[in-house]
């Protein structure tokens, strides 16, 4: 029977459909014209007012709404379009759309509740000029097979938002890239940052599918450097963007090189309803398959040829491109395979130069960079063949992803044969759902360490510790397989009791990552299959285990962050599925699969996509870069890697947790002897997090136009790359070549130098500086405070304060020893540039005080005053700097008085706050090695670290907005800059 609501769904349907590619129009009059085509009682539903009605019963998935979404967010996101005048994705943007439709304020009410304007931030793009070709305009009588990917993501459940985010990037990426159809031939190089897991294949997909649309017709896809990504790769592009009907080309079903894959046969893979060229389009041709990479035989050259419709005139003439077929290649990143195609290509008679080509490169920073020193005469054999594809392909353009970008911003600039990106470099945000590094750290927080729950705390939610002696002992091994049990029988759980169906979990795995040796694989194999077979999990013993697991870690853990998924609120409630759970995981009686590549060692097939796998992972090199382990839950790791990017990449717990979030367990190595050469793996994964953030934000501010110019280009990017923790570098040294930072405006902005000063004589004579500024400081301390309304916290703390004038500051400061000068100098370079052009005109000093008679303090000073000091331990490491300074609950009066924070609510802060006026906080510290030597108050000044951190006024910006500069200096294989940090976010 045919409801209200079919009929207003479809008659809504219709009128959208209606309206799908031009602007917003009158919503009364679109009802109106569609319901005269269709049945009588349909009419009833032809009014704003019935829509309303339908509005306030109705909830945010309901289809009709996710009608609505689709459309809204399309024309919110919509750029330039000749209809509005706004800005996209802003209130104001959302109104006039709603002018446009000639709707009621009460709907528009409405419509903002279920429909909420998408705000969040967009791509950050680091660009040169270019030459704007790919519009709306020069693409409607095109597009094919964009369309057809957004749909197939539409149907796949993907948001309305994220479809338009992925919309909005890609066409940053695509119009980036030189015209097809241009008479000019040239060459754009770019690259494109995601976050490790986060979809980066997504958008590649998006890209080539308009770059096709657009007239690119040969695309080669760098797929990873082993077979096993090579082949994910090309079924994620067979299956979203190629579709049936140019995999078969007429074979049959059963010939199909996926006759065995499960989503084939569910239908799964996209489809057209017959070969596109039959439909009007053109048809993709693949060079490669699933199982078979690029192969050098003579119907391969053939089928690189490309026919001309007027033979008179040269293929990237439209007459000619938007009548051929594509080709799609998906290629590994391997000398042999990459030779054949080069030698391949030579051989064609299409002119080589009329031939539009867009190169992506998948994980761009492994393997195709050239890591051979400056000087060195030859390439790395990856780079040099991927120089002599852009070199013989003059219409190339050359599209590098990554998650780890360090290593392609330090390519040499000055070498044009090379993957530098030179046009463009992009940021993807960080989609709605993605568990990233900085889920598992705490990292905006200023708790103090008994404060913390597992609540408001992700490091005590999510991480347990595996401890220095894990090699001796597998209590640690043993409770994460019994965490990776539980969690099993949860998900069970939750598919069965709290509604989500069998089968959504597909798969439920645990990965173990040791070591990248084969042979500790086996020994390690060994172990896990040993106390899996003594495990009892269904047995007395084995309960007794996750029982106390449950109600220690798992229960107090999801009832503050299972986000509405169910939870049982006792173990007996959970003990009937975790003989399921555990019957799953050992089906077969292979509970463990090894992944490595080695097939002497290889215990099972790691396919998700054939099968669904409940098992636990062991591997090294395979599962540390782009390996997709799916349903991922409990991590053990304690792989060591040398450098940020290589670290990185191996958070395979990074993703999408859909449904269980909350369960997710990371069991990482921690070490407190950093002299003997042992690294904390969580203390490497807080700084290449602090890493990624400080860079991104780097990005954010520079990605501003200034005077409808761009303030830094590509080129201009290496100097922006900090370094949290000494001994990790951003990228290995042979990807790194050498550039100086000479000047950060950092206006309103948390500035904390850590580069102080090892021999006592240096320390004694910053001491000695600090003296006068010190003394002249209020008698008694103060309290300070700041309210954040919206977090409803408030910092407060007691200080000693008072006002410096600007030129003092800088005469102190200028004064000042460092142990590596060049980590203070662009800081100080901004002081003196806002101190001489009078934008700063003095400085409130800080000086923190402990509460409490416990207090550590020092006498100092000729009048041997009382002054509060920290404690606080340099790295140990051959780069003797601090870690983090500062306390947090510090910076936000330091923020309010430096005109950077509104309003403190709090009289004594408001009082210090003034025009042109900086805020600096000091901290006299003694390191662990010289706190015994303090009597009765007193210390050496040789002894004391007078350690500060700055904000500048929030109005000392340059006139241009510019906020860097900077040099460049000869390549090297050292790193660019040593730094422990550029600044703190």
């Amino acid at each position: 029977m045919t409801t209200p609501h079919d009929l207003r769904l479809r008659l809504h349907s219709a009128a959208l459909a209606d309206l799908e590619g031009s602007r917003p129009k009158h919503l009364g009059k679109a009802l109106a014209y569609q319901a005269d085509d269709m049945p009588p009682e349909v009419g009833l539903h032809a009014c704003e007012a019935d829509f309303r009605d339908a509005l306030k019963a109705a909830h945010a998935t309901d289809p009709l709404v996710e009608l609505w979404r689709r459309q809204l967010t399309k024309w919110d996101y919509a750029e330039n379009p000749a209809w509005s005048s706004t800005e996209p994705r802003t209130d104001e943007r959302r109104a006039e759309i709603y002018g446009l439709l000639r709707i009621e304020d009460a709907t528009c009410v409405l419509l903002d509740d279920l429909i909420p304007v998408a705000k969040a931030a967009g791509p950050l793009v680091i660009s040169d000029t270019f030459r704007p070709w790919y519009t709306p305009e020069s693409q409607r009588s095109r597009p094919y097979y964009w369309p057809a990917y957004r749909r197939l993501l539409t149907d796949k459940g993907w948001p309305a938002q994220a479809v338009a985010d992925l919309d909005t990037a890609t066409d940053r990426v695509v119009e980036r890239l030189a015209d097809p159809t241009g008479e000019e031939a040239y060459q754009s190089k770019g690259l494109v940052v995601g976050y490790v897991q986060s979809g980066k294949t997504a958008n590649f997909t998006g890209v080539i599918a308009k770059a096709f649309d657009a007239g690119y017709r040969l695309v080669i896809v760098l797929g990873g450097i082993i077979n096993t990504l090579r082949a994910q790769t090309q079924r994620r592009l067979d299956m979203e963007l190629v579709g049936r009907e140019n995999i078969l080309r007429g074979s049959s079903e059963a010939e199909s090189d996926y006759a065995d894959d499960p989503a084939w046969q569910a239908g799964r893979f996209l489809s057209f309803g017959d070969l596109p060229s039959a439909l009007g389009a053109f048809d993709i041709v693949r060079m490669t398959t699933r199982d078979d990479d690029y192969k050098s035989l003579l119907q391969g050259i053939t089928a690189l040829e490309f026919h001309k419709h007027s033979p008179g005139r040269p293929l990237f003439d439209p007459e000619n491109l938007h009548r051929c077929a594509a080709r799609l290649m998906v290629v590994k990143k391997n000398k042999t395979v990459l030779t054949k195609l080069v030698k391949d290509l030579g051989k064609i008679k299409t002119p080589l130069d009329q031939i539009p080509v867009l190169i992506i490169d998948d994980e761009s920073d492994e393997a195709s960079v050239n890591t051979t020193k400056p000087e060195a005469e030859k390439r790395s054999a990856i780079n040099e063949q991927i120089s002599k594809l852009l070199k013989m392909l003059p219409r190339a353009q050359y599209v590098g992803y990554t998650a780890t970008p360090f290593a392609n911003v330090f390519v040499d600039p000055s070498d044009t044969e090379d993957i530098f990106p030179k046009d463009f470099i992009i940021s993807l945000p960080r989609p709605a759902g993605y568990m990233g590094a900085r889920d598992f750290h705490d990292l905006d927080s200023a708790l103090e360490e008994g404060e913390r729950t597992f609540a408001n705390s992700n490091e005590k939610a999510h991480v347990r510790d595996i401890g220095a002696g894990a090699d001796d002992d597998d209590t640690s091994l043993r409770e994460a397989m019994d965490m990776f049990v539980l969690t099993a029988a949860i998900k069970l759980y939750r598919e069965e009791v709290g509604g989500l169906g069998e089968g959504h979990f597909r798969h439920h795995t645990m990965l173990v990552h040791e070591s990248v040796r084969t042979n500790d694989h086996r020994e390690l194999h060994d172990r896990v299959l040993n106390l899996w077979t003594n495990a009892g999990y269904t047995g007395p013993r084995g309960h007794a285990r996750l029982r106390r697991l449950f109600e220690t870690d798992v229960a107090p853990v999801s009832a503050v962050r299972a986000d509405g998924y169910s939870v049982p609120e006792t173990y007996e409630e959970l003990m009937p599925f975790v003989g399921p759970a555990a019957m799953r995981i050992g089906r077969d009686d292979k509970p463990v699969i090894v992944v490595n590549g080695d097939k002497d060692l290889e215990t099972g097939d790691a396919d998700f996509d054939k099968r669904p796998i409940w098992k636990i992972l062991i591997g090294g090199q395979l599962l540390a870069r782009g390996f997709t382990v799916e349903g991922l839950t409990v991590s053990y790791f304690r792989r060591r890697a040398g450098n940020a990017s290589a670290l990185m990449q191996m958070g395979r717990w990074f993703g999408f947790r859909r449904g269980y979030r909350d369960l997710v367990r990371l069991y990482l190595g921690r070490s407190e002897n950093l002299r003997d050469k042992e690294i904390d793996l969580y203390e490497a994964f807080h700084a290449l997090c602090l890493d990624e953030e400080a860079f991104r934000g780097e990005l954010e501010r520079y990605a501003v136009l200034v005077d409808g110019c761009p303030q830094i280009t590509p080129d201009k990017v290496p100097p922006l790359v900090s370094q949290h923790l000494p001994w990790l570098k951003p990228t290995s040294p042979n990807k790194m070549y050498n550039a100086r930072l000479e000047l950060v405006r950092s206006a309103g902005r948390w500035e904390e130098p850590t580069a102080y000063p090892l021999r006592r004589a240096d320390l004694a004579r910053n001491t000695e500086l600090w003296m006068p500024v010190l003394e002249s400081l209020d008698r008694e301390p103060n309290s300070y405070a700041y309210h954040f309304a919206q977090e409803k916290t408030v910092h407060r703390y007691r200080a000693l304060a008072g006002t410096l004038p600007a030129d003092d500051l800088l005469s102190t400061l200028g004064g000042l020893v460092w142990e590596h000068p060049q980590h203070f100098t662009p800081h100080l370079r901004y002081i003196e540039e806002i101190t001489r052009k009078r934008l700063v005109e003095d400085w409130v000093v800080l000086a923190p005080q402990h509460a409490g008679a416990q207090g550590k303090s020092v006498l100092l000073g000729a009048e041997r005053r009382r002054y509060s000091w920290f404690e606080r331990d340099r790295r140990r490491d051959r780069y003797p700097l601090f870690g983090a300074v500062s306390d947090r609950k510090h910076r936000g009066v330091a923020h309010r008085i430096a005109g950077a924070l509104p309003d403190s609510g709090d009289p004594s802060t408001e009082a210090l706050v003034a025009d042109r006026r900086g805020a600096l906080v000091l901290y006299p510290i003694v390191e662990r090695d010289h706190r015994d030597s303090i009597e009765d108050g007193r210390v050496d000044p040789g002894k004391l670290v007078v350690a500060f951190s700055f904000v500048a006024p929030a109005s000392a910006h340059s006139a241009n907005g510019q906020v860097v500069q900077f040099t460049t200096i000869s390549p090297t294989a050292d790193a660019i800059i040593d730094v422990s940090k550029i600044h703190t976010v």
